[in-house]
């Protein structure tokens, strides 16, 4: 095994979801940018990257947030706390983004892969991220999908709600980023879903199609904020060959 390796299996080994936070500890609020600086570098769907990192530092707002997690001590006794955002209502822009940096960098060249590229851009993803409010667009595209599907391979994920959960797939990579960076910062983190989504978005001023995929406590350990000794089940129940 190489240092890389070593180092890398003791961070992931070391990161645990803290539910309690040493708040007479220092706190460098820098790591949180910083970490967050590489979460934006995360694998994401198309590269579309319809995502938001909202972090809510002052006492007062965190306490708003806090209870409006639950109360719960993760969000409580963090020393900031961040929400990780979808944000399907940008796709046009970002498709325009990728579209614009495919013809740079095919400049010139008029072969097929250039082609294929800027269809799915310009054509594929407007046909999938484009719907309406009845989810009309997005049925339409289920039967075309299973019709298609009787003769080839098809991606059959293709309706609003399919979208919706792409997005928060994507989002959730990005957190688990953050998590990772937290902890090689030397800090700890706790993903949170128990929230009040609605007063969430209002206390963050999100829009009405935005949706919050998880808020993330941020701060130092106390022991009493690891409840128990890690378990997981087997790894022969979870990890199957084919």
């Amino acid at each position: 095994m190489s240092d890389t390796q070593h180092l890398f299996k003791e961070l992931i080994h070391s990161r645990r979801s803290v539910r309690k936070y040493d708040q007479n500890t220092e706190f460098d609020h820098k790591a949180v940018e910083r970490s967050l600086e590489l979460a934006a570098l995360s694998p994401n769907s198309s590269n579309m990257q319809l995502w938001e990192f909202h972090r809510v530092i002052s006492e007062d707002k965190r306490q708003q947030l806090a209870e409006i997690c639950m109360g719960q001590n993760a969000a409580k006794t963090a020393n900031e706390l961040v929400a990780f955002v979808v944000t399907p209502y940008k796709w046009q822009g970002r498709a325009e983004m990728n579209a614009a940096k495919i013809r740079k960098a095919f400049d010139g060249r008029e072969d097929a892969t250039a082609k294929r590229a800027l269809k799915y851009y310009e054509k594929l993803i407007p046909f999938v991220y484009r719907n309406d409010k009845f989810g009309l667009f997005g049925f339409g595209r289920k039967i075309l999908s299973n019709i298609l599907g009787l003769k080839r391979p098809m991606l059959r994920e293709v309706t609003k709600s399919d979208l919706r959960v792409c997005l928060h797939k994507s989002s959730s990579l990005a957190a688990m980023t953050f998590m990772t960076a937290m902890r090689a910062e030397g800090y700890d983190t706790c993903p949170m879903e128990g929230f009040d989504s609605k007063r969430a978005k209002k206390l963050l001023e999100l829009p009405k199609d935005a949706e919050i995929t998880m808020i993330i406590g941020c701060g130092k350990r106390t022991e009493e904020g690891i409840y128990s000794e890690r378990h997981r089940v087997d790894n022969k129940e979870v990890i199957i060959s084919h």
